[in-house]
């Protein structure tokens, strides 16, 4: 038996080994208990970065389709350099994700103190893990084995990112819930929603003020509609952001039960480990995909076509 054999059934059954331990990954860090002392972390910076992240996702979108199209057309080398682009800014949850799927579900250690949210910790950790060691002994150059490890970071940054994506689907439902309940009106972002929300605390405002009592304001701005100001749009969108943005940090808290319970972390983990074999395998390429991506940004298209068709309804 060659030792090429002997090497690829013992980094098969290494990979077949991380596939028997997912559930248990979920069920720990991903069930309500697992996904509270995840959050726990998202206390601060991640709650400015949500929003950012929220505005580059469409950006982040247009480069993987680039790079799939380069793929397609035999531009290997300029697909590989757009898709190792990181274009999302690392959150703390992210961070942490990270990690846990290196040490807890990979089992490769990391540096005391190092996170896998640090690059050039990760890409150490992988070239000298135990596990890896004999396959990227077999790359052509150093400088190749430092790309292996460089891809392996980028597979799990896209792992992890699709949490931007996931925390903005669900702002879109908890918009949607409350335009539904308060409005009685389809509103699948806070653009939608905006209008709404402002002519009703415009109309609570009149109310309130008006001069005969707010009995008789309620029956008169009943019957003749008051509409919110130019600048009391801008407010409430304004703050309908920065809402959203506490809400797509701590997303998770709701959606990783759901997932778990409908077995998307499940099969997100699979197709991440089978992208981590392909590479390391020296297989055909075989990119981690996220199709929350584009599911988020489908929802972005829902929102301004709405908004759009309101105002020229109005």
């Amino acid at each position: 038996m060659s030792r090429y054999t002997v090497r690829h059934g013992m980094q098969a059954a290494y990979f077949s080994d991380r596939r028997s331990r997912v559930d248990g990954f979920v069920q720990r860090h991903f069930s309500v208990p697992g996904t509270l002392r995840l959050h726990a972390v998202a206390f601060g910076r991640d709650i400015l970065r949500a929003p950012v992240n929220v505005a580059l996702a469409p950006v982040l979108v247009l480069i993987r389709v680039l790079a799939w199209l380069c793929r397609r057309v035999g531009l290997a080398r300029l697909s590989a350099w757009l898709a190792r682009r990181r274009i999302l800014l690392r959150t703390e949850v992210a961070r942490r994700i990270e990690t846990l799927i290196v040490t807890d579900l990979l089992e490769v250690p990391l540096p005391e103190g190092a996170t896998a949210g640090d690059p050039l910790a990760l890409s150490r950790a992988v070239l000298s893990a135990p596990q890896f060691r004999d396959v990227i002994r077999q790359r052509e150059s150093v400088v190749e084995a430092q790309a292996l490890a460089g891809r392996i970071a980028v597979t799990l940054a896209d792992y992890s990112g699709t949490r931007s994506a996931v925390a903005e689907m669900t702002t879109a439902l908890v918009t949607l819930i409350a335009g539904a309940v308060a409005f009685q009106a389809l509103t699948p972002g806070m653009i939608s929603l905006a209008p709404d929300l402002a002519d009703a605390v415009s109309r609570t405002a009149a109310i309130a003020d008006f001069p005969l009592g707010k009995t008789l304001g309620g029956l008169w701005y009943g019957v003749f509609p008051t509409g919110a100001s130019a600048l009391a749009l801008a407010a409430t969108v304004i703050g309908l952001v920065m809402t959203g943005a506490v809400v797509a940090a701590f997303a998770g808290v709701i959606a990783d039960p759901v997932q778990s319970r409908l077995g998307i972390h499940h099969r997100r983990l699979m197709r991440l480990i089978d992208t981590l074999q392909a590479e390391l395998d020296g297989a055909a390429p075989k990119p981690f995909t996220a199709p929350e991506h584009y599911f988020a940004r489908a929802l972005d298209l829902w929102d301004a076509a709405l908004s759009a068709l309101r105002a020229l309804r109005s």
